[in-house]
């Protein structure tokens, strides 16, 4: 099979050559961002699942939908370590300048502009590393307390007043969310309900890990009440079959049946892993159809492939003590598993664990799905760990 025309695409955040199985969801955020473009009230989503299920795809595809439809957007990652005004400033920055140049938004988007400086200069003091150009003096007594729960209320009221006289909305993209510290996120909460009760139109898409849902109702009790939480999870064995079927027959390639499902079978349908053992698989084949057999022999070369990269680069970021923890999770499968049962895998006090769980959670390894239960955040990640800390010597 010709190498140049492998039609799939593993990578971190690369758009598949078949999105399948997120339609729905997409047609009901498309219209919830239409009804906000024409003033209707359009509640706002944070797309929730594990590592490896396309969050970052499906937003990015989100957002193309928003703007084929003239609705104005910014897009922000939060990474570790960085604060939510230094992420948002620039952006929104840029958005009111776009405004700016509809007529009848340009003086809503001087003033936007204006508030903008003002919470820049006043938060900066506070965080260290919002850098912003300013593009008008600051008005006084707008958006400029130094206190970012008001502040970015302020601000978000401004953009939002823009965009209306605009005649269109702005809608907020932001992604890993879950790193977002508490008070920063119970501030964007603030803000959110805000414009909703003024009936501006702004609408905010996050992503996150399934941590997410619990650390927005724990920053503001009424997030669950302001945010649609979709789950995005494995993709059926439908959808599955036409994320690796469209691309090889567009390319006019079959696939054995037997072979479509064995890729189905290993990946669990998750998205990430489809396309990795898609294109290992294209690599192995040396004919149409696809065989079983090149399946098979993909495999290793996937699983080595995950091992390097997907995984490996999870498992640096690690102390001994939480991979001495995530190993006696993998001892016990795929999770959840009890934080009693972990312990009693190498005869540790549950008590004792409590420091480096937290330490998990934070780094997005490790989710709680019920009180007192422990999961991974990263799809077959208990076998990697079998793997890589084979043996019983970890103990």
């Amino acid at each position: 099979m010709d190498p140049i025309r492998n039609p799939f695409a593993p990578g971190a955040g690369t758009p598949p050559p078949e999105l399948a199985g997120r339609e729905k969801l997409r047609a009901s955020l498309r219209v919830a961002l239409e009804r906000a473009k024409i003033g209707r009230p359009a509640k706002s989503a944070m797309l929730v699942g594990l590592r490896g299920v396309g969050k970052t795809v499906l937003l990015d595809r989100i957002r193309s939908d928003a703007e084929e439809v003239g609705i104005h957007t910014v897009r922000i990652e939060a990474p570790e370590g960085r604060s939510l005004p230094a992420l948002l400033a620039p952006q929104l920055r840029q958005a009111l300048l776009r405004l700016s140049q509809v007529e009848a938004a340009k003086d809503y988007a001087i003033r936007g502009l204006r508030a903008l400086a003002g919470f820049a200069g006043k938060l900066k003091m506070t965080f260290g590393d919002i850098e912003v150009g300013i593009d008008y003096d600051p008005e006084p007594g707008l958006a400029d307390n130094g206190d970012l729960e008001h502040d970015l209320q302020a601000l978000i009221e401004q953009v939002g007043a823009t965009a209306r006289s605009a005649g269109t909305a702005l809608a907020i993209f932001i992604d890993e969310l879950q790193y977002v510290e508490e008070g920063q996120l119970a501030a964007l909460i603030t803000a959110m309900h805000r414009a909703e009760q003024r009936q501006l139109p702004v609408v905010l898409v996050g992503a996150g890990l399934p941590q997410l849902r619990g650390r927005m109702g724990n920053a503001k009790s009424y997030a669950e009440r302001l945010f649609d939480f979709p789950e995005i999870g494995p993709l059926p064995a439908d959808a599955a079959s036409r994320a690796i079927q469209k691309p090889l027959q567009d390319e006019g390639v079959e696939i054995a049946a037997d072979a479509l499902t064995q890729i189905l079978s290993v990946t669990q349908g998750y998205a990430y892993f489809l396309q990795q053992w898609g294109s290992h698989t294209w690599q192995a084949a040396t004919a149409s159809p696809i065989t079983l057999q090149d399946v098979n022999a993909a495999s290793f070369t996937a699983v080595a492939a995950l091992d390097e990269s997907f995984f490996r680069v999870r498992f640096d970021r690690l102390t001994p003590k939480e991979k001495k923890y995530l190993r006696a999770m993998a001892e016990l499968g795929p999770g959840p598993h009890r934080s009693g049962d972990i312990a009693a895998c190498y005869d540790a006090k549950v008590s004792s664990l409590a420091p480096t769980r937290s330490s998990l959670i934070e780094k997005g390894m490790v989710w709680s799905p019920n009180h007192g239960d422990t999961a991974f955040t990263v799809p077959m990640f208990d076998e990697f760990m079998r793997r890589i800390m084979s043996g019983g010597d970890w103990r």
